[in-house]
């Protein structure tokens, strides 16, 4: 197996609609927009003689908390042995870290959470990163049934709660891909992350994701609205067959009006009409034995509509300098404070 940098969008796309388990993350819009945000980016491609057989955005990242590599929700594998690759991959990262002044190589990847996946890690050095930056479980729906038979599979409490905000003459929905839309979507998220105190994504960032993807028609803006008023949004992105609930946001003054569950059925049409065939609601805890965390609360509302969890190997963290361990303890801190 070789390791090759791959130019060509189509030979990237081309490969990843033929791969099962994928995120957006590894798309090539997505490696443009790091590329926006953060500067150097490399793609590389793993070959078995002349066959293509797996895929790895490779992305720089600077923060004040040290500067790494990151591999989001990836390698991106159709076939090959994930343990030769795995370490190709880390031989080649070490001489970009060389020249990049990057302390450490942390891998996300999508891999199914097993024994043999945490052995094949440790057994190359990898440590289990102190954060996680991309989610490393998610809760997907298959949509590819009937609208109907999606409806019923629904909670009860999920269904009424729809009804009710159909029903009432005061709320509307509406789908908007105008690049104008954003400064409102960003504004309220910074309004609400005040109250709610989490960090919002910067005006910069939601522009930037969201032009890089809608220029292939791949992102949406979906609004829920009480009279006229915004009371809820959400960013969807729309790529190789999947659709990916991003980025969201609900006003607490209309809570009692259940708008996200509308909003959330709507985007769940769109992508059918879209001819996706999964719906991924993104990151995922488990409620019952995490229940103080953060994401306990979203988690229940996306359980509602129904599908089932899909847990990933812990993010990685393969140390090349001393310096690796400000990071880690600055991390560590981060997530006890946030209790993550």
């Amino acid at each position: 197996m070789e390791l090759r940098e791959i130019t060509d969008k189509t030979i990237w796309e081309e490969f990843l609609k033929e791969c099962q388990e994928k995120t957006f993350l590894h798309s090539w819009e997505w490696g443009e927009f790091q590329r926006a945000m953060r500067g150097n980016i490399w793609r590389f491609g793993f070959f078995s003689g002349k066959d293509l057989v797996a895929l790895a955005l490779v992305v720089k990242v600077s923060a004040k908390r040290g500067t790494f590599l990151l591999v989001p929700h990836g390698p991106i594998a159709k076939s090959g042995d994930k343990l030769q690759m795995i370490s190709l991959l880390l031989e080649t990262c070490k001489d970009i870290a060389k020249k990049e002044g990057a302390s450490f190589l942390r891998i996300n990847p999508i891999w199914e959470r097993n024994e043999e996946n945490n052995r094949m890690f440790k057994s190359l050095g990898g440590r289990n990163a102190p954060i996680q930056m991309h989610p490393e479980a998610s809760w997907k729906l298959d949509i590819t049934p009937s609208e109907e038979e999606l409806f019923k599979g629904f909670r009860d409490t999920t269904r009424y709660l729809i009804r009710k905000c159909e029903k009432n003459p005061d709320i509307t929905t509406r789908i908007s891909v105008k690049s104008e839309d954003i400064d409102v979507f960003a504004q309220l998220h910074k309004t609400v992350s005040k109250r709610q105190k989490f960090v919002p994504f910067s005006l910069t960032y939601l522009k930037e994701e969201f032009e890089k993807f809608s220029k292939n028609d791949n992102i949406a803006l979906f609004w829920g609205e009480y009279k006229g008023e915004v009371a809820a949004a959400s960013f969807v992105v729309f790529w190789s067959g999947i659709a990916f609930y991003h980025h969201a946001v609900s006003v607490p003054s209309y809570a009692k009006f259940s708008l996200p569950y509308l909003l959330q059925w709507e985007a769940i049409k769109e992508a059918k009409r879209r001819g996706c065939q999964l719906y991924d609601f993104w990151g995922y805890v488990n409620p019952k034995t995490q229940s103080g965390h953060p994401w306990a609360g979203p988690t229940l509302f996306k359980m509602g509509f129904g599908g089932r969890a899909y847990e990933y190997v812990k993010t990685q963290d393969f140390p090349f300098t001393w310096t690796y361990w400000i990071t880690y303890f600055l991390e560590t801190f981060r997530r006890i404070r946030r209790n993550l």
